[in-house]
């Protein structure tokens, strides 16, 4: 039987001469957490674009099957489509955070729900109810400027978990911090996403947020090299 939430076939990217993918096949089970890895250049973030259905592949497809209704072919889509997708089931952690400043930690979490058609007042309270499982209580009005590194990438996994995505996609969210620091996001981020049934991929350099993870899978010159064991 098989237990993928997403599975990739065939993917290819090219880039003027650069293979950025060149055929890779990948499938990713529900609940777990798979870290990407690979130098600079090898093509692990635009892998992670691809399966997120922000870049269009070449050539190959990726099939998200939900936990409810039929499995949607993520590169049979149009940009509208994907961007439906990315807004309702998937989530985002970049290493930035890419949070608005101008913004509260509230607002900037909220805003989630409320384009996808929410009522601001539920988006507030669920955001609240966010913020504070991750430590975020009392903090819901600062901006993010006031916040520290830390903090602001929980308000980041805060709001890609407030729609209730069921996938995760995070590029590099501890590479800004310091390693304790990093421990306590990465703490955080598998507790939103793995330890309440949901899947995260994550592309790092760091091997021990790899280590964290359920699965490594390498990535050289475009191609998959070790699809990883489970732990």
């Amino acid at each position: 039987m098989d237990t993928s939430v997403l599975h990739a076939t065939g993917l290819v990217k090219t880039y003027g001469t650069t293979h950025a993918l060149a055929g890779v096949d990948l499938a990713i089970r529900r609940g777990e957490s798979v870290a990407v890895m690979g130098a600079s250049g090898s093509g692990k973030t635009t892998l992670l674009h691809v399966l997120a259905g922000i870049t269009a592949p070449d050539a190959g497809a990726v099939t998200f099957s939900p936990a409810s209704g039929a499995p949607v072919q993520v590169t049979g889509l149009r940009e509208t489509g994907r961007s439906k997708l990315r807004r309702e089931s998937f989530g985002f952690v970049f290493q930035q955070g890419l949070l608005i400043p101008e913004l509260t930690a509230i607002e900037n979490v909220a805003i989630a729900l409320m384009i996808t058609g929410r009522s601001r007042a539920e988006s507030m309270e669920r955001a609240a109810s966010w913020l504070g499982a991750l430590g975020l209580a009392g903090m819901e009005e600062r901006r993010i400027g006031e916040l520290s590194g830390g903090q602001a990438q929980r308000v980041a996994i805060a709001r890609a978990q407030v729609t209730g995505a069921e996938i995760v996609f995070a590029d590099e969210p501890t590479g800004a911090l310091d390693s304790r620091t990093s421990v306590e996001v990465m703490d955080a981020l598998l507790w939103a996403t793995t330890q309440q049934g949901r899947t995260l991929v994550v592309v790092t350099h760091d091997p021990d947020v790899a280590a964290r993870c359920s699965r490594t899978v390498a990535v050289r010159d475009g191609r998959l090299v070790s699809a990883g064991v489970s732990a």
